[in-house]
């Protein structure tokens, strides 16, 4: 399609507006139907989005390579999910102890160490781990593992609003996404049950952390959510910790010894650093089964020098206590946010992890107004599938003295919304 072409050319920018249906149709000649029919195949693919009267827009991270606009200087940015550079451990120092040893294409594709590990922490957090393996991150166990039990046409339930990553995934699959509504304690059961009774055959949850809101399992919603999947035996369970020990909050979980088809990846990416990519998978045995055999005849395995630098990291106190001060300081620092927020009288959540979730009017208009005031943040537009619209503002660079100024800046754009659409 031309405006798939456009976008991954560059000449249609994200946030971008395109013609009505009518207007384009009219101007190329064409049936309003056929320009409908080729603008709602391009919201599934998730290049374009719909925002009500608004109209339609290229979609603010479109499935394809294009280029990124350059942050105007001096502008902060608070809009990509990193976590703080000063609170990962020193990878260099831990590989230069490690006593690497070179693998043949023969060996073990897990190494043994790991999973050992691995298997201790999902044990100590409640969390069955017989079936174990490891793959390239948690967005990728959350594809391998709907890939065992889906196919194209499928529909998933997902959170709304919840991991842009996940929600695009899911459609690059051919999958549906079936949304579920989020609250402080993650999935609403009535919400959950609706997608199913809709015919989900998976439904994917982000147990603590949850991105964009910071949503977390408590043991009450865990409860009832069970109740909900005990109605849907088969479907298949998938939670994607990214957030692990720094989410700042227990790991709870949906699966237990009754589960039938179930996968949890957890992530070391927000802990010990982005580009460590890795994840370690627990599930049912024919789950872990499938998703070995997949990674078998493709990748291989992950590299065994990234899976015993992990080992190293995990192993050593030091790096525990650093995890444990960053789970402290970004609970700090997301909670000096959302005080200085409430006394500027904006409502705002997050819950755990990095990010804090911000109802606006609209979004393009917040975004920009943030950057003229030297604020980069995210529209939540790459979040949501039906939910109101919202800004994204990860917490994590953010120090705790400069939550006023930026809630300040934050209540300025959402007054002057409120101006326009009074005026």
């Amino acid at each position: 399609m031309s405006v798939e072409r456009a976008v991954a050319a560059g000449r249609l920018a994200t946030g971008a507006r395109l013609p009505t249906v009518r207007g384009l149709a009219a101007q190329l000649g064409i049936s309003p139907a056929t320009v409908s029919a080729a603008y709602q195949t391009l919201r599934d693919r998730g290049v374009l989005t719909a925002d009500g009267r608004r109209g339609t827009a290229v979609a603010d991270r479109p499935p394809l390579p294009h280029p990124s606009a350059p942050l105007p200087p001096g502008v902060v940015d608070l809009s990509t999910g990193d976590p703080d550079p000063a609170l990962l451990p020193d990878i260099q120092r831990a590989l230069a102890r490690l006593d690497y040893q070179p693998r043949s294409y023969r060996a073990d594709h897990d190494d043994a160490a790991l999973l050992r590990v691995a298997r201790a922490y999902f044990t100590a957090d409640g969390i069955p781990a017989t079936s174990i393996t490891v793959v390239g991150g948690a967005l990728d166990g959350v594809e391998r593992a709907l890939a065992a039990h889906t196919r194209p046409g499928d529909r998933v339930a997902v959170e709304d609003p919840g991991y842009s990553g996940v929600i695009e995934l899911v459609r690059a699959m051919g999958l549906r996404p079936e949304p579920m509504t989020v609250d402080r304690a993650g999935p609403d059961p009535d919400s959950m049950a609706g997608a199913l009774h809709r015919g989900a055959a998976a439904v994917v949850v982000t147990p603590r952390a949850q991105n964009p809101t910071g949503a977390c399992l408590d043991a009450a919603r865990v409860r009832a959510l069970r109740r909900v999947l005990r109605d849907h035996a088969g479907t298949l369970i998938v939670e994607d910790d990214h957030a692990g020990q720094v989410a700042g909050v227990p790991a709870l979980t949906l699966c237990d010894g009754k589960t039938e088809r179930w996968a949890i990846a957890r992530s070391v990416s927000k802990s010990l650093g982005p580009d460590l990519r890795l994840a370690v998978l627990t599930g049912d045995p024919v789950t872990v089964a499938r998703i070995q055999g997949r990674v078998a005849v493709g990748t291989g395995w992950v590299s065994h020098l990234l899976q015993q630098l992990v080992v190293a990291l995990w192993s050593d106190s030091d790096v525990h206590a650093l995890l444990d001060q960053a789970a402290q300081t970004y609970t700090e620092r997301r909670n000096a946010l959302l005080t200085a927020l409430a006394a500027q009288g904006v409502p705002a959540v997050g819950w755990s992890g990095l990010n804090v979730w911000i109802p606006v009017a609209d979004e393009l208009s917040a975004v920009q107004q943030l950057v003229s005031l030297g604020y980069a943040v995210a529209p939540g537009s790459r979040y949501r599938i039906g939910t109101a619209p919202a800004v994204r503002i990860t917490v994590a660079r953010l120090e705790v003295g400069a939550a006023v100024a930026l809630a300040a800046a934050v209540a300025c754009a959402v007054a002057d919304q409120r101006y326009e659409r009074s005026g």
